[in-house]
């Protein structure tokens, strides 16, 4: 039996890989297609479009792991 294993960090840690991957596949991936397809000028556009689109979901984010910190001290 295992006993140093804890799931709760394992699905966090997880998680935050899978956020990360994301977004690196959206700047490398949709950035190069971008440039490919539309050329440099239009770089800074997505990049404008790409930081308005993620706003929320980081925003939101930052919020859940807030309301996490506020019940882990409390508890």
């Amino acid at each position: 039996m295992n006993v140093g294993r804890d799931l709760r960090r394992y699905r966090r840690q997880t998680t935050i890989n899978l956020f990360v991957g994301f977004i690196v596949l959206l700047l490398v991936g949709g950035g190069g297609l971008v440039y490919l397809i539309y050329g440099a000028n239009a770089l800074p556009t997505y990049l404008l479009c790409l930081g308005v689109g993620l706003a929320p979901l980081l925003l939101i984010g930052l919020a859940l792991l807030a309301m996490q910190w506020i019940v882990d001290r409390s508890g």
